[in-house]
């Protein structure tokens, strides 16, 4: 069976890494990074991963409108999309739901927990 792939996309060039790394060794998934919206939509739909955690608050464009972006594209409308967020307040959380994200998970997250988280959301089993 093949290793999911899923898309990362976040302004904070660490955190991607700690990301990747949690994901990879954790999840036994691989994971592409992209560090703003626009690189991100490009490799969206040119490598059309099994999902795409995606950041919130980026400059030039959030996430949000990415997401929008990505739903209005035929190739990348089924790509479900988990928000990465501190912004977690009820209200925040209800305005992400009602967009139609598969989930949101909020930062500072645990890294051992990761993998779990997205498995969880995504209905996926880790391959480790």
């Amino acid at each position: 069976m093949l290793a999911k792939r899923i898309l990362v996309i976040d302004d904070e060039k660490n955190l991607c890494s700690v990301i990747q790394t949690c994901l990879e060794h954790l999840g036994g998934w691989t994971v592409l990074s992209a560090p703003d919206g626009g690189q991100g939509l490009l490799l969206a739909e040119t490598q059309l991963p099994d999902a795409i955690l995606l950041d919130v608050m980026m400059p030039d464009m959030d996430g949000p409108t990415l997401f929008g972006l990505l739903q209005n594209n035929a190739a990348t409308r089924g790509i479900p999309v988990i928000f990465l967020t501190a912004k977690v307040q009820a209200m925040d959380l209800r305005e992400f739901a009602d967009l139609g994200v598969a989930g949101v998970i909020a930062k500072p997250f645990d890294p051992l927990n990761l993998a779990q988280q997205v498995a969880e959301i995504l209905g996926w089993e880790p391959l480790l």
